[in-house]
């Protein structure tokens, strides 16, 4: 498979998923259909290991809880310290102080 997607591709996906997420059954349907079942639980799990940091657990502890390597969690962190992400704007109502606190030195 070609690494480089078009953009086009990228927008109609965007779109069916927007048009899918209305309701939540048919968007796990689809999302099922998509991906193998590896995909999803990665990407279910990753959303996990974003809001764990949020909620401020260590690297570690995360690494703990879930059963996974430190790798797999330093992507989520870096993520989660762009202010400006998808993240943050999703997780920001559910964000502790202590944790924007500690993390924005």
């Amino acid at each position: 498979m070609s690494k480089k997607v078009p953009q086009k591709y990228t927008e109609e996906l965007l779109e069916i998923l927007q048009k899918s997420a209305k309701n939540k059954h048919f968007l796990d349907e689809f999302l099922k259909d998509l991906l193998t079942p590896k995909e999803y639980k990665v990407l279910a799990l990753r959303w996990q290991i974003v809001k764990l940091l949020a909620e401020g657990l260590t690297q570690r502890e995360i690494t703990e809880q879930l059963h996974i390597a430190i790798a797999t969690v330093s992507r989520g962190s870096r993520e989660l310290h762009d202010e400006d992400g998808a993240f943050m704007k999703l997780l920001h109502p559910q964000l502790n102080s202590s944790w924007r606190s500690a993390h924005s030195r």
